[in-house]
């Protein structure tokens, strides 16, 4: 699987702090290896068909999508990204 990510993905990711980017990158290597990890807290976000949130801290999540052969990361933020995922 491959990733990418959308333009709000990459806004929200550069209004990060440092410590939660450097989270992100280690986290994101183990989301491609097993997206199961219990780490993450995988949810389908309700009203949605395919969307779904992981978190990267007890306070910040990313949002994505599943696609064949890639994953879309939509949003990445403290808990209020999920008003607008």
């Amino acid at each position: 699987m491959k990733i990418a990510r959308t333009d709000s993905f990459k806004r929200d990711f550069k209004k990060l702090p440092h410590h939660v980017k450097k989270a992100f990158d280690k986290k994101i290597k183990l989301f491609m290896e097993n997206i199961q990890h219990p780490s993450f807290r995988v949810k389908k976000l309700e009203g949605y068909e395919n969307r779904w949130e992981a978190s990267i801290t007890i306070f910040y999540r990313f949002t994505f999508e599943i696609h064949e052969g890639y994953y879309l990361l939509r949003r990445i933020g403290p808990h209020d990204i999920l008003k607008k995922p």
